[in-house]
């Protein structure tokens, strides 16, 4: 069939001729504006609006009550109290109720203030047109006039005393925060450099549990210590044991070539810190034939026969000997603590 045979009212009409065409359609991006506003319950009932203002007053109510929840569980529970709590399991009571209190005070501000937001504050939407954000020249004169009038009116220049002592109050405000750092954790004081050797302590074998003895160290044996009383299931052992560890070696004293290391020995048993002084990994491997002691964690090497100095790796300082000695009942025992920090270097070190 030609097109003139199709009726003329079965045609296609071009856009803009046709009968009754919309003004405007011929623009995609016209601007359909904001939908008619839908008033809330809460605009229109003032008992409605008086139940969501009494709503927010006690979300905010309950934060407070979880703030003071979150002081006293500061004050109540223990550091050190462990806690059974189902699905967690074993956790330290004083961090639970710390974090669940803070958590839902923050929690019911917000909640608040979403509630109050979305109840009672205006819900009106406002279109405006955009603007440059750079002030125009007009603007940033006057506001720079408006400063300066504002500086010379308050005569922050020609008044030092108070000029002065206002930048001193707003210096120091800052450092009340500083109090709080006090909260991290009890000052190290001198834990890090002393440890339970003194004066008397027998050497106690790692793997019997049972004092040494001098007859029980060979040449060329290496064997780990630890001071007497100090026990395994003792709930600071780890503390201790990271700071009171030894290796006892046995090398022939003419083999010994410092002379502090041979007078602190007792016949060629030597004790020193088996703790690296790299970053504190524990040392196990020992070569017998070079008396080198290495670490596994990052190949720090140590000549055990010339005063544990370092001779490779990136430790920076030999391992602290402890000088040893024989009690009235044949054991090995401590002559004292060690002279200086065992471990690695710490902002403390002397």
């Amino acid at each position: 069939m030609s097109s003139q045979q199709i009726p003329e009212e079965n045609l296609p009409v071009e856009q803009g001729t046709a009968h009754g065409a919309v003004e405007g359609a011929g623009d995609p991006f016209a601007d359909p504006g904001l939908p008619a506003h839908k008033p809330r319950i809460q605009d229109i009932d003032e008992r409605a609006a008086n139940r969501s203002e009494r709503a927010v007053a006690f979300l905010f109510t309950l934060s407070m009550l979880a703030t003071v929840g979150f002081i006293a569980s500061y004050v109540i529970f223990p550091v050190d109290k462990i806690v059974y709590i189902w699905p967690f399991g074993h956790v330290s009571a004083l961090n639970f109720s710390l974090g669940l209190t803070l958590g839902l005070a923050l929690f019911l501000i917000g909640a608040g203030a979403v509630h109050w937001a979305r109840t009672l504050m205006s819900d009106v939407e406002v279109a405006d047109d955009r603007h440059a954000i750079e002030a125009t020249p007009e603007v940033k004169a006057k506001v720079m006039a408006d400063f300066a009038d504002g500086a010379r009116e308050s005569a922050i220049g020609r008044r030092k005393l108070i000029r002065n002592t206002m930048f001193g109050a707003l210096a120091l405000v800052p450092l009340s925060g500083v109090v709080l750092l006090r909260d991290l954790g009890p000052l190290p004081e001198k834990k890090l450099r002393k440890t339970l050797w003194a004066k008397g302590k027998q050497l106690v074998n790692m793997n019997t549990m049972e004092p040494l003895r001098p007859e029980d160290v060979v040449v060329g044996s290496l064997t780990f210590a630890m001071p007497e009383g100090l026990e395994e299931d003792a709930h600071d052992f780890q503390t201790q044991i990271a700071k009171a560890a030894l290796m006892i070696i046995r090398i022939e004293p003419d083999n010994i070539k410092d002379k502090q290391e041979r007078e602190w020995a007792h016949e060629g048993i030597v004790a020193f810190s088996k703790i690296c002084t790299h970053v504190g990994c524990p040392i196990s491997l020992y070569e017998q034939q070079t008396h080198h002691v290495l670490c596994p964690c990052h190949q720090s090497t140590f000549d055990l026969s010339d005063g544990a100095r370092v001779i490779f790796g990136p430790a920076g300082h030999p391992l602290p000997q402890l000088r040893i000695g024989v009690n009235s009942e044949g054991n090995l025992e401590a002559l004292g603590d060690f002279e200086e920090p065992v471990g690695p270097a710490f902002w403390e070190r002397g």
